[in-house]
């Protein structure tokens, strides 16, 4: 697996592949994979709840918190599964905004072990000059 997937700068990320048989499958295999993270991060983590949303052109957001943005990035069968401090101008705006980065932080170093169990099948090594990751399979 030599592929790059994009994810935010500064996200708790867990790699996994979506492997689609044929080509026409693959619409109905992503929103399949979309749901069952919504369905899987919304049983690990109760305050998420649903919001449909991107960051950037190639982040998903699917869900979100007072804190974070959790989503889903995909290339070539490489899928991203990330959780990220929000960003949005909702988030920034807030009376309490200087207190509320250190929350969000404090709040995701807590789940960050639990949230690449759940969701990686795949560790990320490291990127060769080129670009291209290097995985390898998550041992149980």
């Amino acid at each position: 697996m030599g592929r790059s997937v994009s994810y935010p700068s500064g996200a708790i990320v867990a790699f996994t592949v979506l492997e689609v048989e044929n080509d026409d499958d693959w619409d109905f295999e992503y929103e399949w994979l979309r749901e069952d993270l919504r369905e899987r991060a919304g049983r690990a983590f109760p305050s998420l709840i649903a919001h449909d949303g991107w960051r950037g052109r190639e982040d998903r957001i699917l869900m979100r918190n007072a804190y974070a943005d959790f989503g889903v990035s995909v290339y070539a069968g490489l899928v991203a599964v990330w959780i990220v401090e929000r960003n949005d101008g909702a988030y920034w705006d807030a009376d309490w905004r200087t207190a509320r980065s250190p929350r969000a932080q404090r709040w995701l170093s807590q789940i960050a072990s639990r949230f690449e169990a759940l969701f990686g099948d795949y560790v990320c090594l490291g990127h060769m000059s080129n670009g291209e990751g290097v995985y390898v399979k998550r041992v149980a």
